[in-house]
C-alpha cells in the first residue's frame, strides 16, 4: 500500500494514551494510565501518553497538554484542562504523532479526551472509570451519544462504571479491571511504625470519609496510631478538629515510594469512603502489600474484596461499626494473618501485566482493521483508476 503509515507497514505499533486529568495530581485513572503505559512498553508496544501537567511531565513518554483547572465533577475537584490552549496542544499532538491507535480514559471528560474523540484521527478504545453520575453525561447526553458512534471498543472498569455510561449512551462494553503493578508492593520495604498502626489515603473530601474514620478513632485504645496521606478541601478542618489527638499524623501529598512504604508498614488500611468508588484499586495495592483491610461496603469495594475473606466491610457512615471492626482487625492476629493470606491471591487476578496483555489484543485487533479497510479502499480506488484509464483508451479508438 504505497505511502501507508500503519502498523503493519512499519512493524510497530503507536498507541496513544490520553489522560484527562493532570498527571502532576495523585488520583485512580492517572495511576492506570501511567502504570498500563509503563507495562505496555515493556511489552514492545510505543506508547505514548497524552496529558495535562501541573509541572514537569513525570516520564519521558508523557506529552504535557498545559495546566489544569481544579473542576467540580461527581462530589470531587478534578484537576481538568478543557480550556482552548489545551485543545490546541492535543490537536498538534495527535495530527504529529500518526497514532495507530487512541486509547482514552473517560472519552468524553471535557478536556483532551473529549477533544480527541471529536478528532477521531485514529480508532478509538475508550475506558470508562466513573460511576454514580455524571454531569457531563446528563447535559451533553447528544453530543456525547453522536460521538459514542466513533468508538472501535468500549471498556468498563466495574459494573457500577457501565452502569453509568450504558443509562445515558447505551451500547456493548467488556469489564477490564483497573491493574496494580503488584511487583513494586512486594518487594518494598516497610514504612516503620510504633504499635497498631492504621494508614489513610485518600482526597480529603466528603465522600472519602475520612470524617467518618477520624470520629472511630476517638473510640480506639490510646495506643492506635493514624496515618493520614492526602489533601484536600476538608484539610485545614479535620487538623483543626483533631488537633488535640496526637496519635494522628498528617502526612500531606505522599510520593509512590512513600505510599507502598506505609502501606507496607501498616497493620490494617482503611478505606472508609461514603459513595462514588468503582472499583476499588488501592484495596487491591493493599492486598499486594501483604496489608490487613478494614473498608466500606460499597459495591465498588465488592468488586474487588469480600467480606470475612480478604477484607472486613462495614457499612458506610456507620462510625461504631467501623470501630469495632478496626479494633477486630488490630487486636486479633489471627485474623490478620487470614485476611492477608487471601488477599494475595486476590491481588494476583488483578496484575497490570495481565490488564496489558488484554488490551494489547484489543490494539492489534483495531490496528489490523483498519489496514485492512485501508487496503481495501486503495483497491477499489485502483480499479477505479484502471477504469477509468480503459475508458479514456477506448474514447480515442
Amino acid at each position: 500500500m504505497a505511502g501507508s503509515t500503519d502498523a503493519t507497514s512499519r512493524g510497530l505499533l503507536r498507541v496513544g494514551m490520553v489522560c484527562p486529568y493532570s498527571l502532576s495530581v495523585p488520583g485512580g485513572v492517572q495511576a492506570q494510565v501511567m502504570g498500563l503505559s509503563r507495562e505496555l512498553r515493556r511489552m514492545g508496544i510505543e506508547v505514548r501518553v497524552l496529558a495535562p501537567c501541573d509541572g514537569p511531565p513525570p516520564a519521558t513518554f508523557v506529552t504535557p497538554l498545559g495546566d489544569s483547572l481544579p473542576t467540580s465533577a461527581n462530589g470531587s475537584i478534578a484537576p481538568l484542562a478543557p480550556d482552548p490552549s489545551c485543545q490546541l496542544r492535543t490537536i498538534r499532538a495527535l495530527t504529529e504523532e500518526e497514532f495507530d491507535v487512541l486509547h482514552l480514559h473517560e472519552p468524553f471528560t471535557p478536556g483532551p479526551t473529549q477533544t480527541a474523540t471529536l478528532l477521531h484521527t485514529a480508532p478509538i478504545i475508550a475506558t470508562f472509570h466513573s460511576a454514580g453520575e455524571s454531569a457531563a453525561y446528563k447535559y451533553l447526553r447528544r453530543p456525547v451519544l453522536a460521538a459514542s458512534h466513533r468508538l472501535a471498543h468500549r471498556v468498563a472498569v466495574s459494573k457500577d462504571a457501565m452502569e453509568l455510561v450504558h443509562r445515558y449512551i447505551g451500547g456493548e462494553y467488556e469489564i477490564l479491571f483497573n491493574g496494580v503493578e503488584l511487583e513494586q508492593y512486594r518487594e518494598a520495604s516497610p514504612h516503620p511504625s510504633e504499635g497498631p498502626t492504621i494508614f489513610f489515603l485518600g482526597r480529603h473530601e466528603e465522600r472519602k470519609g475520612l470524617d467518618v474514620l477520624l470520629a472511630a478513632m476517638e473510640q480506639l485504645p490510646a495506643d492506635v496510631r493514624l496515618w493520614v496521606a492526602g489533601t484536600g478541601p476538608d484539610t485545614a478542618r479535620l487538623k483543626a478538629q483533631y488537633a488535640h489527638d496526637a496519635r494522628i499524623e498528617w502526612l500531606g501529598r505522599v510520593t509512590d515510594a512513600d505510599k507502598v512504604a506505609r502501606l507496607k508498614g501498616a497493620t490494617v488500611f482503611c478505606a472508609p469512603s461514603l459513595h462514588g468508588e468503582s472499583f476499588g484499586v488501592v484495596l487491591i495495592e493493599a492486598m499486594a502489600a501483604d496489608t490487613a483491610i478494614v473498608a466500606s461496603g460499597l459495591d465498588g469495594y465488592r468488586n474487588v474484596a469480600t467480606d470475612g475473606v480478604d477484607a472486613v466491610l462495614v457499612e458506610p457512615g456507620d462510625v461504631s461499626a467501623l470501630a469495632d471492626a478496626l479494633k477486630r482487625v488490630l487486636y486479633d492476629a489471627d485474623l490478620r494473618a487470614r485476611l492477608v493470606a487471601a488477599g494475595g491471591p486476590r491481588a494476583d487476578e488483578f496484575s497490570m501485566r495481565r490488564l496489558a496483555e488484554l488490551y494489547a489484543a484489543h490494539y492489534h485487533r483495531i490496528a489490523a482493521d483498519r489496514a485492512e479497510r485501508r487496503r481495501l479502499l486503495d483497491e477499489a480506488q485502483d480499479r477505479r483508476r484502471v477504469s477509468r484509464m480503459l475508458a479514456r483508451a477506448l474514447g480515442r479508438r
